[in-house]
C-alpha cells in the first residue's frame, strides 16, 4: 500500500510512518519544518494550496494519513485565522486533493471536540469544544473518510524539536524537581504506538466513520504523572497535585475530555491498550526496563 503521511516528522507521524514502513508499506513522509525520519521525504505545507494538490498528485497515495495540524491550544486560541487556515482550510484541501487522486483520508481528531462536562464520551456523543482549538479541528472532521480522536499523545523519543509530556516530567524527576499537575482534568493518555498501530489498521481496512482511538484508562493529569513516576523509579512525592483554576492558560480546557474507547476495542484487532501496558511498552522502547 502506497501511503502518504502528512506531519512526518511530528511525534505521531513519524512513528506512524515508521511502522508503516517496516510493514512493507511505500511511506512518503510530508513535513513542513523538522526532518522526518521514515519514508520518502517531501515538503508539505498546509497552508500552501497549490504544493498540497501537486504533492499529492504526484504522490498518488492509496491512503492519506492527516497528522498535521496546529496543536498549540493556546496559541489557536491567539490567532485563531492561524488556527482556521492550518486546521480547518488545510485539512479540507488535504481532504479534496486526496478525492483527486482516489485516496482514503485517515484525519487524526482530538478529545477537545467535547466540552468535557462528563467524560468517557462515545462517537456519536455530542460535541461542544470550549476552546478554539477543538472547534478548528472538530471542523476539519467533516471533511475526511475516517476520523480518530485521540487524547494526549506521547512517546519515547522527541518529535519536531520538542519533547512530550511523559518526557519532559522524565527529566524534571531525574533531576528531582517538584512538579505541579493540574488533579482536576480527566483524560485517556495516548502511547503513540499504540495509536499509529490502530490508525494503520484503520486505513488498511478503510474503516469509514469516527473512532476513538486512544488510551483505555481514564486517569487525571495529576494520577498519570504520578504513574509515570512509579512506572519509570522515580519519587511520587515530587508530583503536586494542583488545579486547573491556578493555571494562566489562554484558553479553557475541557475538565474531563476522556474517550470511551469500547467501539475500537470491538472492532479493531490492535487494542487501545490500558495504561499500565502503555507505560510497560514506552520504558522499553526507551531502554528502561524498570
Amino acid at each position: 500500500m502506497r501511503v502518504f503521511v502528512t506531519g512526518g516528522g511530528g511525534l505521531l507521524g513519524s512513528r506512524l510512518a515508521e511502522i508503516a514502513a517496516d510493514r512493507g508499506h511505500e511511506v512518503v513522509s510530508g513535513y513542513c519544518h523538522h526532518l522526518p525520519d521514515a519514508g520518502e521525504r517531501t515538503k508539505f505545507d498546509l497552508e500552501k494550496r497549490e504544493e498540497i494538490a501537486d504533492k499529492l498528485c504526484q504522490v498518488e497515495p492509496e491512503v492519506v494519513f492527516h497528522t498535521a495540524a496546529l496543536t498549540d491550544v493556546d496559541r489557536c486560541e491567539i490567532d485563531r485565522e492561524l488556527a482556521r487556515r492550518t486546521n480547518v482550510v488545510g485539512t479540507e484541501l488535504v481532504a479534496n486533493s486526496a478525492a483527486d487522486v482516489g485516496a482514503f483520508v485517515v484525519y487524526v481528531s482530538t478529545d477537545y471536540v467535547f466540552d468535557g462536562e462528563r467524560g468517557m464520551y462515545k462517537e456519536d456523543d455530542m460535541t461542544d469544544p470550549v476552546n478554539y482549538y477543538g472547534l478548528s479541528k472538530l471542523l476539519g472532521e467533516r471533511f475526511c473518510d475516517c476520523v480518530a480522536r485521540t487524547s494526549v499523545i506521547y512517546g519515547a523519543r522527541p518529535a519536531s524539536g520538542k519533547v512530550n509530556f511523559v518526557l519532559w516530567l522524565i527529566e524534571r524527576l531525574r533531576d528531582e524537581e517538584p512538579v505541579r499537575i493540574v488533579a482536576d482534568q480527566y483524560i485517556t493518555p495516548t502511547l503513540n504506538t499504540n495509536l499509529a498501530k490502530m490508525l494503520l489498521e484503520a486505513g488498511e481496512k478503510r474503516l469509514e466513520g469516527t473512532y476513538h482511538l486512544a488510551g483505555a484508562t481514564r486517569v487525571s493529569r495529576y494520577e498519570f504523572a504520578v504513574e509515570i513516576a512509579r512506572r519509570f523509579g522515580f519519587d511520587a512525592e515530587l508530583v503536586i497535585p494542583s488545579k486547573m483554576s491556578d493555571m494562566t492558560w489562554k484558553a479553557k480546557r475541557p475538565g474531563d475530555s476522556s474517550l470511551d474507547t469500547s467501539k475500537a476495542d470491538e472492532i479493531l484487532e490492535e487494542k487501545p491498550q490500558d495504561l499500565r501496558d502503555s507505560l510497560r511498552a514506552l520504558a522499553e522502547e526507551m531502554g528502561m526496563n524498570v
